[in-house]
């Protein structure tokens, strides 16, 4: 599904990225983890062909990136981050919204067609907020957006979800009903690539994670083989105790 072979990523002398290897295949759903600037982005951007490497090969569903129409391969893939969002019109309600990823647009500027209405509004009943459709973007809470961007990155059925820290800035209540719906997407045919610097954000969906720490993996692999409190040091240089909860790892931070 994603082959990243030996990705070094440089800007301005400083290396964002330096050697990472990283491939995610068919079945198998990834949480990249790491500290603020460690290079999580960087990798999401690399996935989506919105960087690429000062060296090495990216390979996303069978395409090589530089070999490859990137936009084409982009239609097969759902992104959601936070400067995605702040590209859309928040006067624009929300059924149009989530409309828009039908097509990979930001906005529409004709007529659109009743059957991608219809679809949008499904998506919408899907994470729960449907009875919000004809609000302005710019009216709903942090946890409404947050789902109507998940909504929007399911319009086009995509092969690859790509998140970028979709937790980020939602309290307790809204973060949980969001991982909740995130990970009903075990049910789908779809590989989900999930960024955070949040272990707890783990949830039974995930089945793989990469630690990563100065553009540099630390581990990856399965969550239960990568998750010890060794790599988690490593990591984050906090030492903690792990222990697992319905499958979902919970750390207590442990006196320096």
């Amino acid at each position: 599904m994603i082959h990243l072979s030996h990705i070094s990523f440089i800007r301005e002398e400083r290396h964002i990225l330096d050697d990472v290897n990283l491939h995610v295949e068919a079945g198998e759903h990834w949480v990249i983890l790491g500290k603020n600037g460690s290079g999580k982005t960087t990798l999401l951007e690399m996935m989506n062909g919105y960087e690429f490497p000062s060296r090495g090969k990216v390979e996303v569903l069978g395409n090589v990136y530089g070999q490859c129409d990137v936009r084409a391969v982009r239609k097969q893939i759902g992104y959601i981050s936070q400067s995605l969002f702040e590209k859309l019109n928040l006067s624009d309600p929300v059924w149009e919204v989530v409309a828009t990823g039908e097509y990979a647009f930001l906005r529409f500027y004709e007529e659109i067609p009743d059957e991608v209405k219809a679809k949008a509004v499904r998506m919408l009943e899907r994470v729960r907020i449907a009875h919000l459709k004809d609000q302005p973007l710019g009216t709903l809470s942090q946890g409404e957006r947050k789902k109507v961007m998940l909504a929007r990155a399911l319009m086009m059925s995509p092969d690859i979800l790509i998140m970028d820290e979709p937790a980020s800035g939602l309290d307790l209540y809204e973060r949980e009903r969001l991982l909740n719906d995130i990970n009903e997407l075990s049910k789908e045919k779809i590989t989900v690539i999930y960024v955070t610097h949040h272990i707890e954000e783990i949830i039974p969906l995930f089945t793989h994670v990469a630690l990563i720490d100065n553009g540099k993996l630390i581990a990856a692999g399965p969550k239960r083989e990568v998750l010890t409190t060794e790599n988690i040091y490593q990591t984050f240089e906090v030492p903690i105790e792990l222990e697992w909860f319905q499958d979902r790892p919970w750390i207590k931070v442990l006196p320096a």
